[in-house]
């Protein structure tokens, strides 16, 4: 069982940033699944790199769009985004210090925050960008 599934309701109506947010989505839920088949700690490394990476990848898609159509409450959303890369990176040193126990929390941590991000602030930009592309 999978920690989240993808629905209709997370769409964006951008088709790059649909897709994206999806493979963020199958991130978080291998990490979920790892965690419970008590492998989560042999994989919470390779995803936790992978997450920092694809995160800092979708956010430049997201922020040039912004930048491209002028969208008027771009610095709210950068400001969400800059938040979340901090996060992230909190939790990357504790990980390199040698903290494995982050995992569980840390799936739950990004569940709750791209539902919420993807429901709330990245609707917002879709129907924004609806009416210009």
């Amino acid at each position: 069982m999978v920690l989240f599934e993808w629905n209709d309701n997370y769409l964006t109506n951008i088709k790059e940033c649909d897709e994206q947010h999806k493979k963020l989505f199958g991130l978080i839920n291998e990490l979920h699944e790892k965690m419970k088949n008590g492998t989560g700690k042999d994989a919470l490394e390779r995803i936790l790199s992978e997450l920092l990476d694809y995160t800092a990848y979708h956010f430049l898609t997201e922020e040039s769009l912004f930048e491209t159509f002028d969208y008027p409450e771009k610095e709210t959303h950068k400001k969400e985004h800059e938040t979340l890369t901090k996060q992230l990176n909190i939790i990357n040193i504790k990980f390199e210090k040698g903290e494995t126990h982050i995992a569980m929390p840390l799936a739950t941590f990004l569940k709750d925050w791209l539902l919420t991000h993807t429901l709330q602030s990245d609707k917002k930009y879709g129907i924004f960008l609806a009416n210009i592309i």
